[in-house]
């Protein structure tokens, strides 16, 4: 299968070289590059791309919109590129259903491997972007809105621990060491609680346990962090 990319960067050589990497990738077709938002999103209608690249702060529309747009009408898997100084935005990013954040000085094969897991439906944040998206979280606190708890009912008490151990940002085998049960189980319960809650990936798991108020201010991502790389570890739950 080749995967349709359309990368998306108002800096014409910072998009070029984006695009010159994954188009070297023979499972990688670049089909189109944009400037801007709307550019963006009228590309992947246009050539029905599986993911885009978003650069984060665009003119006319800017990423996140892109995103947002992107992701409610069209069935293409989005990926912000962003920088340090602007990781403020990956909440905002993920809630528009972003599957991931890479920073724009992304190695060529973390930048290939996050076209490859996003059009998979799993979550990629570079280590620093997962750091602060979980602490962006607690600084939030819980903002539960009208049906919150009744939301959570689809779920069984394990599925509601899962949630809860996936909002600390926990891998599958720290899941498994925790729930005392096999990898295979921790896949099926991940697995279950984003479909009956509706989620497109684990990214926007942790998003639901902070807005719900099953996890609280205070709760943190355990373990070190990793090396770039899927959130919570491993392959498609």
């Amino acid at each position: 299968m080749t995967i349709r990319v359309v990368v998306a960067d108002d800096q014409e050589l910072v998009r070029g070289g984006f695009a010159m990497i994954l188009a070297a990738q023979p499972d990688i077709e670049v089909v189109a590059e944009a400037g801007d938002g709307v550019e963006a999103v009228a590309a992947v209608r246009r050539h029905d791309a599986d993911v885009v690249l978003l650069d984060v702060r665009m003119p006319r529309m800017d990423g996140i919109e892109a995103a947002r747009v992107v992701c409610a009408e069209t069935r293409c898997k989005a990926v912000m590129l962003t920088t340090f100084d602007e990781d403020e935005y990956v909440y905002e990013g993920l809630r528009a259903g972003a599957s991931g954040f890479l920073l724009k000085d992304v190695r060529r094969a973390d930048l290939v491997h996050a076209v490859r897991v996003a059009v998979e439906g799993d979550s990629l944040l570079a280590p620093s972007v997962a750091r602060r998206l979980v602490a962006d979280c607690a600084a939030r606190g819980p903002r539960p809105g009208p049906g919150a708890d009744r939301m959570l009912d689809v779920l069984t008490s394990r599925e509601r621990e899962t949630l809860a151990l996936l909002g600390r940002g926990l891998t599958n085998a720290e899941l498994a060491a925790e729930l005392v049960v096999s990898a295979h189980t921790v896949k099926t319960h991940v697995s279950n609680v984003l479909t009956k809650l509706g989620l497109r990936d684990r990214a926007q798991a942790v998003v639901c346990a902070y807005e719900t108020g099953l996890i609280t201010p205070g709760a943190s991502a355990s373990g070190p962090p990793g090396p770039p790389g899927v959130l919570g570890g491993g392959r498609r739950p």
